[in-house]
């Protein structure tokens, strides 16, 4: 099976990249992640990690080095003393190469 290449020959970004990365996750254990150059971002449920590898490398113009993920499983909690379940939430830590980084504030780079 041939790779498909992050970016277009023409320099755009292929749009499945965007339904691979939901969003950042920011917190403080994030936070101290991002002094060993590792930023961590909630993804999609069947997300594998060669997929997350390339949606960075082409939404933000970064290389990869390493990408670690984890599913976090969702709270039972109660509402009107009804339970019901928090969906899962699946979360990527994605290493950069040396010198690279990434801003969350400023967005994603077209």
């Amino acid at each position: 099976m041939a790779k498909a290449p992050a970016k277009k020959a023409d320099g755009t970004i292929d749009t499945r990249h965007y339904d691979v990365i939901v969003a950042p996750h920011i917190t403080e254990k994030s936070t101290l992640l991002s002094e060993h150059n590792a930023v961590v971002f909630k993804v999609a449920g069947k997300a594998t990690k060669p997929e997350i590898k390339a949606a960075v490398e082409a939404l933000f113009g970064v290389s990869v080095q390493g990408v670690n993920t984890l599913t976090q499983k969702g709270k039972t909690k109660r509402w009107k003393g009804k339970p019901y379940r928090r969906s899962d939430v699946k979360k990527a830590i994605v290493t950069l190469a040396a010198g690279q980084s990434i801003d969350i504030t400023e967005g994603v780079r077209n």
